[in-house]
């Protein structure tokens, strides 16, 4: 193990000098913490900061959040993503008020539900100042390079080598600077491609990744999943101003308890060619392709302007002019920002 001294020393002038300012940070109270880590666990601070300020802002305790319906929360929700964060974090606002109060030791917070080993950690050093890494992507990237470790850490081998690791590293006097600190290195600096920035790093001399060259190759993560495609085909209903969505039910597929259009999948793209061929003829047609973490959505919406509405069971019948106010996917709403610059 390098100087920890040295590298506290260095990397704490670096935070000081270059860090963010971002809200959650400027705060100990663990709600406003807890509901930054959930927001920000799949996504990018630029895009989370939208969603942070507009919860607190329309639920500014954990109360308000947990009297909230689910359909409210999946709507404000709506666009992040991995939409099953959204509604952990309902359910565990609901079992913080029951126990009528926040939790305050790692063990209690880890036991939340959506909450895992790094979200606890993060939560009870930044609120509580309590000696438990927070072991983001951004910080197995810092300490892959930093102690040169060439295991991947995204296996139950590399999980457990990084934590001790880790642990080894950790600042037990200021665990919530150390982990803000190295969150932010990684995020701002030490970063997935790093061109030049090596040379000029203020942990270069005694970063191990740099001395032996490897710095470029590492963090090391086992090979992805091979992506799965699906093939959607939505209706779209039009009967004046009215038209159908139905909501995702199966709490085991994607989107769930989201609201969509009626929608039929195929088995193959070829499952879909011929009756898309004949419908293209008479059908104004949106076609888009959704990726997500494993699976990649070919889509096609398809107007229908009917006299009557048909009878799909599911569906429910709104104006057009309320879908504004249901969790849509985000599919959904990119399809409806492409008809609608067609229109």
């Amino acid at each position: 193990m390098q100087d920890k001294s040295l590298i506290y020393k260095r990397l704490y002038a670096w935070y000081e000098s270059s860090r963010r300012v971002l809200p959650w940070r400027e705060t100990e109270n663990p709600y406003y913490i807890w509901l930054s880590e959930v927001i920000l666990q799949q996504t990018r601070v630029a895009q989370g900061m939208e969603y942070y300020l507009r919860f607190i802002a329309r639920w500014p305790k954990v109360e308000d959040l947990a009297a909230a319906k689910e359909e409210e929360v999946l709507r404000e929700w709506q666009g992040l993503g991995y939409y099953s964060r959204a509604r952990n974090l309902h359910k565990a606002a609901q079992m913080i008020v029951e126990s009528h109060s926040f939790p305050q030791t790692f063990e209690e917070i880890r036991a939340l539900p959506g909450i895992g080993d790094y979200t606890a950690g993060a939560i009870a050093s930044f609120a509580y100042n309590l000696p438990y890494p927070a072991m983001d992507g951004n910080v197995y990237r810092v300490v892959a390079r930093l102690m040169d470790i060439d295991e991947a850490f995204d296996t139950t081998a590399g999980k457990k080598l990084f934590h001790q690791r880790i642990e080894e590293l950790l600042d037990r006097d200021n665990p919530r600077l150390f982990n803000s600190a190295i969150m932010e290195f990684g995020a701002l600096y030490c970063t997935p491609v790093l061109g030049d920035a090596c040379e000029a790093c203020p942990l270069a001399d005694i970063c191990m990744g740099h001395a032996h060259g490897t710095a470029d190759l590492l963090p090391v993560r086992k090979p992805r999943p091979k992506v799965r495609d699906r093939w959607f085909t939505y209706h779209i209903y039009i009967q004046g101003d009215k038209t159908l969505i139905q909501k995702r039910e199966n709490p085991k597929d994607i989107w769930y308890h989201l609201y969509e259009f009626p929608c039929e999948e195929s088995v193959s793209e070829s499952g879909l060619s011929t009756e898309w061929s004949v419908l293209r003829q008479a059908k104004p047609v949106c076609e888009l392709t959704h990726v997500l973490s494993h699976q990649r959505i070919h889509a096609r919406f398809i107007i229908h302007k009917v006299q009557k509405m048909p009878e799909i069971p599911g569906t429910i019948l709104i104006r057009w002019d309320d879908l504004d106010d249901f969790a849509l996917s985000r599919l959904t709403l990119r399809a409806l920002d492409t008809i609608q610059h067609k229109a």
